[in-house]
């Protein structure tokens, strides 16, 4: 545990992500926020984090790996072809690492699902924005019934998605699917990412298909309630839209609205991703916190 006791956190990446993130550190109890790190000291993002007064620095990934006191927790808000390096240079300083990009390279965590296993972990990859919103609610329904096809369309305003995640929308639509098999056990999984122009921006949304055996509309709606009142625990912001059941299909629809901070409201992808990452980063920062006190008991 670092000064105050809490963990000093670093923020890889100043785009959409990074500056939403750093603002929620900025108020977390057990977290402090200590850089913000870019390429170009001329981009917006880290302008604007360094006119609010953090910490920041147009070093890369080299601030962190060259400093005389290595941080506790780093997220990675950059992109998932950087974050294999970012991963290779922080092993070494035991840092722990939080991949907001969809990389594949680290251990997958949805925290509502198997959040417990991130403090045996240095590398988390926090799967997707439409994972992190998909995966809690397929996860609890495919514990209760047989499915055989899964299919998670996630529809984003075109304005909340950033220069990096558009470098990744391969990567993203495979990360997701392999998560979502990953975490459900349906092996037949389809992703389809829409980046919507619409005017006004649409609500960050995913509507999630189902086929299945044995499917009843009650169960699947009280394994649906039970998800999202573990995920709004952290997302306030997550709804459910639809939820029916037709024989052998279901269809589940959410919506995530962005609570604010510096993205809007229909940034709920931002805002769902940098949620779950930053609970991973304060259950991480409590059993820290436990275990220091243990030895010193």
């Amino acid at each position: 545990m670092r000064r105050n006791g809490r963990l000093s956190v670093a923020v890889l990446g100043a785009g959409l992500i990074g500056v939403d993130l750093a603002t929620k550190v900025m108020r977390s109890d057990s977290l402090d926020l200590r850089l913000v790190v870019g390429r170009d000291a001329t981009t917006p993002g880290l302008r604007r984090l360094a006119g609010l007064g953090m910490p920041v620095s147009a070093d890369g990934i080299a601030s962190l790996v060259d400093t005389d006191e290595p941080f506790d927790v780093a997220f990675d808000a950059t992109n998932a072809m950087a974050h294999a390096e970012h991963a290779d240079r922080l092993a070494p300083l035991d840092t722990m690492l939080i991949d907001l990009t969809p990389s594949r390279v680290g251990h997958m965590v949805v925290p509502t699902v198997n959040g417990s296993e991130a403090v045996g972990h240095r590398d988390i990859n926090m799967v997707s924005c439409g994972g992190q919103a998909s995966i809690p609610i397929l996860h609890a329904v495919s514990r209760r019934h047989q499915i055989d096809y899964v299919e998670v369309v996630t529809t984003a305003a075109s304005l909340s998605v950033g220069h990096s995640t558009r470098l990744n929308l391969d990567e993203y639509i495979e990360t997701t699917q392999d998560a979502v098999r990953h975490f459900t056990e349906v092996k037949d999984v389809k992703s389809i990412l829409n980046i919507s122009p619409a005017t006004p921006p649409a609500t960050f949304r995913v509507a999630m298909s189902l086929i299945g055996r044995d499917l009843a509309a009650e169960s699947v709606r009280s394994e649906v309630t039970a998800a999202v009142d573990r995920l709004r625990s952290f997302i306030e912001g997550f709804d459910v839209t639809a939820c029916t059941v037709d024989g052998e299909k279901a269809f589940i629809a959410v919506q995530v609205t962005s609570s604010g901070d510096r993205i809007p409201g229909y940034a709920g992808n931002l805002d769902i991703i940098n949620s779950a990452a930053l609970h991973v980063a304060e259950q991480y920062a409590a059993s820290r916190l436990q275990i220091a006190g243990a030895e010193r008991s």
